[in-house]
């Protein structure tokens, strides 16, 4: 399947390397294809693979990092 681009509200975030930890998180989580966070944008923009992960996978590996995450439509 091909896969979609998700984006996501990140909350929390501090400094730059807060958004390197959580593109290095997601890039673990199965059938994510590429991951860019900014902090700046307070945004998380995820390319995945929905018969290997769903965006609510996304959403609790952010949040299992300890910060708030929310889909943006």
């Amino acid at each position: 399947m091909a896969a979609t681009t998700h984006v996501f509200r990140v909350e929390g975030m501090h400094c730059g390397s807060c958004a390197l930890l959580i593109d290095d998180a997601l890039e673990d989580l199965p059938g994510v294809r590429s991951t860019q966070t900014t902090i700046k944008q307070a945004r998380s923009t995820v390319e995945l693979d929905a018969d290997r992960s769903s965006p609510q996978d996304v959403i609790r590996v952010i949040e299992e990092l300890g910060y708030r995450a929310s889909a943006l439509l």
